[in-house]
């Protein structure tokens, strides 16, 4: 009951609760290049719209269902590709019923009135807290979709850099050629080898492909539609292009064509921007721990959209926290500060040898107070064997361990106020 209350409170909103999970990000950021990753995800809950009150709640999927959306900003450390927090985190619904794009005018909407404005809004919202905690750099990452014109003025203002997959054949500045055209006739400037995952749901084996590289300078040219009293008639960014050498028979050749405020000028920096893009998928696996393989978040049983939209910026939370065990397990350099607090780091401390087996094999291998020895204590109490040669824990095992791990912490928590009062 108490916890019903306290996420239909009318000052619990999503809102102060993404403020708080950014002034956290914020201390996490000093001295480092981080990589801002932005993507949407919308959070369907057509399964109870008999049951949910329709006050802010509008349509998702294939405008049949209905849920709302999230947009949030993961902070990755450019180097290692470890994730330290959410910078921001957008809400929003579409109305049900609604005009379409045409009839909209959608195209002679300036930014700020469209949806596509939340990759500038992420940015400006972000960048304060990563100038107060001290970032040395920011780059802000984005899919195709972030591939709109504004964003290559806007962002670049705010102090920062921007790398996006191209998501749109833009026109060249004195250039016959399209964007793609005038790429592919550039020779070939290096490749190198990427590791490809396996994919069940395409029924896609693991394999190791082959990515021919070509880099260069482009000027790209504003579209009609933009004002040239605000936005300049030209941008100059770098392309870096990616594409999968000689692929397997039947197979889509891997691809990405990228565009950044980067200076690239030679194939070191292209494979650093390439590496970069690359550590996007983090924002993939943050929405996978949040959904399904994870909290599961759209069976929730709150019937307020507030209420919903508040336990998903609490959920977000949670998933970080996940996904952070997840890729810090044999991470000795990060401190368990990260994730676990003192009081945490304490209580973990007089569960960890109770969680050491009898063999050497089962000892925790890592120093203590690292994110590794945490996770690896977390990972036990989530059911696994510590044995170097089962399959390293994952996110279902963390999340389960991490509930465990709660359960002691409030126990021992009552323990010890008990004892000192």
């Amino acid at each position: 009951m108490g916890y019903y209350r306290f996420l239909n409170n009318d000052e619990v909103t999503a809102s102060e609760l993404s403020m708080s999970l950014a002034r956290h990000c914020q201390t996490q950021v000093e001295g480092r290049h981080i990589l801002a990753i932005s993507d949407s995800s919308e959070i369907n809950l057509q399964a109870h719209a008999g049951r949910c009150k329709p006050e802010n709640l509008g349509s998702v999927g294939n405008n049949d269902g209905l849920g709302f959306w999230l947009h949030p900003t993961l902070a990755v450390d450019a180097e290692s590709g470890f994730p330290f927090g959410l910078s921001a985190v957008q809400i929003w619904h579409r109305e049900v019923e609604r005009l379409d794009k045409t009839q909209r005018r959608y195209k002679q909407l300036p930014i700020e009135a469209k949806e596509s404005y939340k990759w500038i809004k992420s940015a400006v919202s972000s960048q304060p807290h990563f100038e107060s905690g001290g970032a040395v750099q920011v780059t802000y990452i984005g899919d195709r979709e972030a591939d709109i014109y504004e964003e290559w003025f806007d962002v670049p203002q705010l102090g920062a850099q921007l790398l996006v997959r191209v998501g749109q054949d833009r026109t060249l500045v004195d250039k016959s050629n399209k964007l793609s055209v005038e790429v592919a006739q550039q020779s070939v400037q290096g490749s190198y080898p990427v590791v490809v995952p396996e994919d069940k749901r395409l029924k896609r084996p693991a394999r190791e492909a082959f990515m021919s590289v070509r880099y260069g300078r482009v000027r790209i040219q504003r579209p009609k539609r933009l004002s040239g009293e605000v936005y300049p008639a030209s941008v100059t960014l770098c392309v870096v292009d990616a594409q999968e050498v000689s692929p397997p028979a039947g197979t889509e050749p891997l691809h990405w064509c990228l565009l950044t405020t980067h200076s690239v000028e030679t194939l070191e920096q292209a494979l650093q921007v390439l590496k970069w893009y690359q550590w996007r998928w983090r924002i993939e696996q943050l929405f996978a721990i949040l959904k399904q393989t994870g909290l599961d978040i759209e069976a929730t049983q709150l019937e307020s959209a507030q209420a919903i939209q508040a336990l998903c910026v609490l959920a977000l939370s949670a998933s970080v926290r996940v996904l952070q065990l997840v890729e810090g397990r044999d991470d000795a350099t990060q401190p368990a500060a990260v994730v676990f607090p003192l009081d945490q780091q304490q209580c973990l401390v007089q569960l960890a040898c109770t969680l050491q087996g009898r063999t050497r094999k089962q000892q925790n291998p890592h120093p203590p107070q690292t994110l590794a020895w945490a996770a690896w204590c977390i990972a036990r109490l989530g059911g696994w064997t510590g044995y170097s040669s089962q399959r390293p824990p994952g996110i279902v095992t963390m999340l389960r361990g991490l509930q465990q791990f709660d359960s002691f912490f409030a126990g021992w928590s009552f323990n010890r106020d008990v004892y000192t009062q």
